[in-house]
Parts: C-alpha cells; structure tokens; sequence
C-alpha cells in the first residue's frame, strides 16, 4: 500500500494523543492550574492534530462530515464519533483540572475509556480489510493499543512505562513474524483475483493499463527487503529500547521528552512499513505484488 503521510501522521499523533487523554481522564496525573492547562492541552493538540492530519488523505476534505453518517457498517465512521465524545467528554474534567472545579471524577474515567476505544476503532479500520492479509489479524488492534498505552504511560511518567514500550517492541516483532507470511496463508492467487481459477492457472500477458491509474498508485507500493530489514531495527530500537532505557535513567522531564521523541520516530517508521509492506490482492489483478 502507499504509504501516504497524512495516513501515517494521523494514526502515530491520535493514537499518542488519545493514549495521553486516557492517563489524565484516569487520574494517572493531577494536575492543576497552568500545568494542566499544558498537560490538558499536549493531550488534545497531538489527538487534533492527527484527526486533522486525517482528512488531507481524503479527495475533498469537506465530504469529511459525511463518515458520520456511515455508523452501523463503516469502523471509520464509529472512530468518527468515538474520537467526538471522547474530546467532548473530557473537556469538563480538564476544565475542573484547570480551574480547580472538582468535578466527579467518573466522567474522567469514561472518557478514557472512550480514549482507548478510540484508538480501537482507528485499528479495527485495517484490520477488518479482508482484501490486505498483513492486516486482517488480531495483532494489528493490538499493536495499536500497546503503542497508545505505552505512549499515554510515558507521557504521564508512571514507572513501569519502560514495561509498555518493551512491550511494543515484542508486538512489532510479532505483527512483522505473523504478516510476512499472511499473504501466503491467504491463499491468494491471480486465478483468484480473477476468477479464473476454476479454469485453471492464469498467466498476465499484457498489463491490464498502460498507464498508471488510482489503483495502482495506491493500492500497490513495492519496498526492498533490504531498505524494510533495517528500518525495522530502526523502528524496533527507537520506539521501543531506547526510550524504555531512557526513562530508567534519573533526567526526569528531560527524560520523558526524549524517550517521548524517540518513540515518536520510531512510530513513524513503524508506521510507515505498517502501509509500505501491505500487500493488496489487486497487485494480482496486475501482476506485481507490492
């Protein structure tokens, strides 16, 4: 798949964003005064921002309101309204937190309860595409969650976030081991991309365009091997090890922002081989796998 940066974006800030709003909803930090207005807003200005970063992928960013719309079938739509009463639920307990309000706690609790379930939903939108095997399996809502929850961890500085991020780094190696091989256990062939198979074996002799066209640019996206094995490490060590050692280390809030961007750009090239290596069954359809 093409690994469109709106897309990559928007899925590494909400995810660390919402993880961030579940910690203070849940009372992990007690802020008050500037320093929650800070923390409050760190929290809603990563979760905006990939939100935002969201709707540059579309075709016409003003059909956006439209995936509201689309609830009952569409996971896009349900992560739609989920990430709306999420920001909208937890606007009062970070206004209590700020203005010293005192608010019932509970309502923190229930929005980052939808926090998580936001970052659910976000996946289950990969996830529930049949047509892409290196997504279509229950690591994926998991990899998502451990990113979220171990970014909310860090973020908060609770001492056994160094726990959570040893943890994305596990599930990674998991998600790349089960995907490099999803395609295959699919059992996808061109025959079946075609229809064809019940006639036999299928052969492309000539390419269905000859010239490029939406599918092609976007739904077929070839990565080396070599490129992919060592940008792997390198989304293994920074999102994972290094921040998980930094935090063991005594340097307090200079040791949260560091691990912090660390494991941001290690999620970024995680996610960027989380689209790269998909393959779509229509690279069948043409002949190429990508």
């Amino acid at each position: 798949m093409h690994p469109a940066p709106s897309v990559i974006l928007f899925s590494v800030l909400s995810g660390l964003g919402f993880g961030f709003l579940a910690f203070l909803g849940w009372g992990a930090l007690m802020p008050s005064g500037w320093l929650a207005f800070l923390l409050w807003g760190l929290g809603y200005g990563l979760a905006v921002a990939g939100l935002l970063a969201a709707t540059f992928h579309l075709g016409n960013p003003k059909n956006a309101l439209k995936a509201f719309t689309q609830w009952r079938t569409s996971w896009l739509s349900r992560e739609a309204w989920a990430s709306v009463a999420t920001l909208i639920l937890l606007a009062p307990v970070a206004l209590s937190d700020i203005f010293g309000l005192g608010l019932p706690r509970i309502l923190g609790q229930v929005g980052g309860a939808l926090a998580i379930l936001t970052v659910f939903t976000t996946a289950m939108i990969y996830t529930q595409i049949k047509a892409v095997p290196r997504w279509h399996h229950w690591l994926t809502p998991v990899m998502f969650l451990t990113f979220a929850l171990a970014g909310g961890a860090m973020l908060s500085g609770r001492a056994w976030a160094p726990v959570l991020l040893l943890a994305v780094g596990a599930v990674l190696l998991a998600v790349w081991r089960v995907g490099d091989g999803a395609f295959a256990a699919a059992g996808q062939s061109l025959g079946t991309a075609t229809g064809l198979d019940r006639l036999g074996v299928p052969s492309v002799l000539d390419p269905a365009h000859t010239a490029g066209n939406y599918l092609k640019r976007e739904m077929i996206f070839v990565v080396g091997r070599k490129h992919a094995a060592r940008l792997r490490k390198i989304a293994l060590v920074l999102a994972s090890v290094a921040p998980a050692l930094v935090l063991l280390l005594p340097l307090g809030l200079f040791g949260i922002a560091l691990a912090t961007v660390l494991h941001l750009a290690g999620a970024l090239a995680a996610r960027w081989l989380f689209f790269a290596e998909a393959e779509h069954v229509v690279g069948l359809y043409y002949g190429a796998r990508g």
